[in-house]
């Protein structure tokens, strides 16, 4: 291969943080690349395609029993960490010519390809029925929470399933949601981080800036959080007796503390963002006969002010925690997912991919890349709880309230307290009898 200095081999991302605060960092120039303190920062295109691919001197064919494995592993490394890559006909074709190349020159790596190629498909083809769920619940979903006709505060209440009827242990019920945030991630590719990024911005036309399909599974975890916020909005507001609606919210609250000492950020906030929806958060009557001590150091741990700085040292407390695990439960990390996305966005688009003289800013990739391993490596976490099926069926698919007939159903509760509430509370009913008939015409 050609050849390189001697800092290319201990390239480390992993290392890229590292305080060097107290010394003056060695820079180099090799060939067209910079590397400081043995890493490599920055460098022309043309350089690294030098630094990486063979020369006149040397040509793959000539040797390909030696090269052969390390084909393979890179194959295996490409297909196992961005197996969507290979959704795309011409990747799948391009990766079976080069098992029929390897065919004549290695047994043992031909063999190891067509193993790849059948575990690559299987991926593929559980992604693909995994896809087609979220699809089918997603539309089944939307079908049941089309606008109801609510006239009185007894049609609010008329569901076969409550949420108390269904579990009333809060760990169990923290432990079901678990298993569903621990299922959307493990079907999150790396590759949609780069891809929800490269077309849309959250400026274009105010839209959704994960592109079409590329980023399914991905947006598809977005909405998750939000239906769950709704729902937890949705149990609190239905129930007709004030201390019913108060043993749910005490119920909600416990919830959200056993997420949060599982490590399961993004239930958390989906619960709090739930609870400070308006149509909870005025029901005064209600919260006073909660105590609410539990529920306010919650929301102290997922404060955004300074940079979500209680979370993000909560955060770093269960990364700790789940790298010297003794068991599969320790091991949970679920961070809050949007503040995630926020994270890796504004750093892509705050540091340039190219600097001033045309090299490639690798220490931006580098940061890129370090966040998104963390992520790859809470993603690959089993869950270890048993699974409540009922509970599971009642979280993806129980009917959920859209803002207007939460605020009918919040006014139904605890009635207006000012004219302006009670115009409010007039409109809301004939806006959603008026769309009830016409879905029903």
């Amino acid at each position: 291969m050609p050849q390189t200095t001697p800092y290319s081999s201990k390239f480390n991302p992993s290392t890229y943080s590292s305080n060097h605060s107290h010394r003056q960092p060695v820079e180099e120039n090799y060939g067209g690349l910079h590397y400081r303190d043995n890493k490599l920062v920055s460098g022309s295109l043309e350089a690294l395609i030098q630094l990486l691919v063979p020369t006149v001197d040397y040509y793959p064919d000539k040797r390909i029993r030696e090269i052969a494995p390390k084909i393979v592993q890179l194959l295996t490394e490409w297909t196992e960490t961005f197996p969507y890559d290979f959704r795309d006909e011409r990747m799948m074709r391009s990766l079976k010519e080069m098992t029929h190349r390897l065919a004549f020159g290695d047994e043992l790596s031909r063999r190891a390809m067509q193993r790849l190629i059948q575990r690559l498909l299987r991926k593929l083809t559980t992604l693909g029925q995994y896809e087609e769920s979220l699809a089918t619940s997603s539309a089944t979903a939307a079908a049941m929470d089309r606008p109801l006709a609510l006239k009185s505060k007894q049609q609010l209440v008329r569901r076969d399933e409550c949420v108390l009827n269904l579990c009333d242990d809060p760990f169990v019920f923290a432990q079901q949601l678990t298993h569903i945030e621990m299922e959307r991630l493990s079907y999150i590719g790396p590759e949609e981080f780069v891809r929800a990024f490269a077309k849309k911005r959250p400026s274009d036309n105010h839209k959704s800036f994960f592109s079409k399909r590329k980023a399914s599974n991905l947006e598809a975890y977005v909405e998750w959080f939000n239906r769950l916020s709704y729902l937890i909005a949705t149990e609190i507001c239905m129930p007709v007796k004030k201390k019913h609606r108060a043993r749910v919210l005490e119920f909600f609250i416990d919830v959200a503390q056993e997420c949060f000492n599982i490590g399961n950020f993004n239930s958390l906030m989906a619960i709090i963002t739930g609870m400070n929806m308006n149509p909870v958060s005025r029901l005064k009557k209600t919260w006073n006969k909660v105590n609410t001590d539990k529920f306010d150091i919650l929301v102290h741990q997922m404060d955004p002010s300074s940079n979500f700085y209680s979370y993000r040292t909560a955060l770093r407390g269960a990364t700790q925690r789940s790298s010297t695990a003794h068991t599969s439960q320790e091991m949970i990390v679920i961070p809050f997912f949007s503040l995630l996305i926020k994270d890796i966005y504004f750093l892509n688009e705050g540091c340039v991919n190219r600097l001033p003289n045309g090299h490639i800013n690798f220490e931006k990739f580098w940061e890129l890349a370090k966040q998104v391993s963390e992520f790859l490596s809470w993603r690959q976490v089993i869950c270890p709880f048993e699974r409540d099926r009922k509970t599971l069926q009642y979280l993806i698919s129980a009917p959920v309230f859209g803002e207007d007939e939460l605020q009918l159903a919040s006014y139904e509760s605890e009635g207006p307290e000012n004219n302006m509430e009670r115009d409010t509370r007039r409109s809301l009913r004939f806006d959603i009898e008026l769309s009830f008939l016409n879905n029903n015409d």
